[in-house]
């Protein structure tokens, strides 16, 4: 499963999840959805806006976690 990291990145940029919707440009919702994993699929320019808006790369935000059985 992939995990997205937002709250820890959010954290180390002292940012909130306000400004990051409005940097990003997408719903405070959609940013939630992300980060609790119950995203299906996500845009490749949304991965590119979340990084511009956290200074960041890909796998700052991104972790492969093997799925529990």
């Amino acid at each position: 499963m992939i995990i997205f990291n937002i709250d820890v990145m959010l954290a180390r940029r002292k940012m909130s999840v306000t400004e990051l919707s409005r940097r990003v440009g997408i719903t405070m919702a959609n940013i939630s959805i992300l980060k609790n994993g119950k995203a299906r699929a996500v845009r490749v320019e949304t991965l590119d806006r979340l990084c511009r808006a956290l200074d960041c790369q890909p796998g700052d935000i991104l972790e492969y976690r093997p799925d529990e059985e």
